[in-house]
């Protein structure tokens, strides 16, 4: 999506407790872990750097494979940015399920949040409570033809699969000369994001995929994003006109105080991939 630059990932399964690993295979598979202390860069996507060394536009793999229950796996990728393939979650998604998920021996750990921690930048809220499942609820605010979108959806009973997977990343026409020159969105298409005009109020692309594809595909990085923690949530995430900064720093949050969420298991096994997947 920014970098322009073609790139291929396989993904693997991997031992329980794993988590997720990313391995540049063009730099001797370089490894660095998908969890909040290798954050790098959060403007436009979200980026993770170890040693110097860089992945890019992240959010779309670890939101499908919060997904679809994928606790454990190996990302092979060739190049510093994820490919953004149709702007969604989607084609990963069917890719996993294509290979297969399996059980593994020991069961999966959750964080469990047990008070709550909000963020507020200006007009710009974040917060997660406790709850006993995993929801997420957006509300979005952008100008026409967007408008005010708001989503609450559990991620449970497949609904990630009917209801996020599918919708895909956006932007504003008027903004293209500024990101290209900020050396960002050199690969976008409108075969990869849904592409809007301020000036029109249109939809350069139609059509769309659901009516509040906008909001839907906030959850999704938002859901992506807090995959950082390491660990599926139990809790209820609340997003205000939030971004990647916002949902990066609620992970920051929660992995920094111990006293607002504890690790749990309960008798649902971790899984990892039958075979692989590209």
């Amino acid at each position: 999506m920014h970098s322009g630059m073609p790139a291929t990932m396989r993904i693997l399964p991997a031992p329980a407790g794993t988590g997720i690993q990313f391995r540049r295979t063009d730099l001797d598979d370089f490894v660095i872990e998908a969890n909040g202390r290798n954050v790098a860069k959060v403007s436009y996507a979200t980026s993770l750097m170890k040693k110097g060394v860089l992945i890019s536009t992240t959010e779309h793999v670890l939101s499908a494979f919060i997904g679809v229950g994928l606790d454990n796996a190996f990302v092979e990728l060739n190049a510093l940015e994820v490919p953004i393939l149709d702007g969604s979650a989607k084609l990963i998604v069917d890719a996993i399920l294509r290979a297969g998920l399996r059980s593994q021996r020991r069961h999966r750990t959750y964080l469990r949040v047990l008070r709550e921690v909000e963020i507020r930048e200006g007009d710009k809220f974040i917060a997660v409570y406790p709850a006993e499942k995993y929801t997420v609820s957006y509300h979005i605010d952008f100008p026409p033809p967007i408008g005010s979108q708001c989503m609450e959806v559990a991620l449970s009973n497949g609904c990630y699969l009917k209801e996020i997977a599918a919708a895909r990343t956006f932007g504003f026409l008027e903004d293209e000369k500024t990101l290209r020159n900020m050396g960002l969105i050199r690969g976008c298409s409108p075969e990869n994001a849904v592409i809007l005009s301020r000036t029109t109020s249109e939809i350069q692309n139609p059509p769309l995929r659901f009516p509040d594809e906008f909001v839907r595909h906030k959850v999704l990085d938002l859901i992506g994003d807090l995959a950082l923690i390491g660990h599926q949530v139990l809790g209820r995430v609340v997003a205000e006109r939030a971004g990647h900064a916002m949902h990066t720093a609620l992970v920051q949050r929660l992995l920094r105080d111990p006293s607002v969420a504890e690790l749990t298991t309960n008798v649902e096994p971790a899984h990892e991939l039958q075979t692989v997947a590209e």
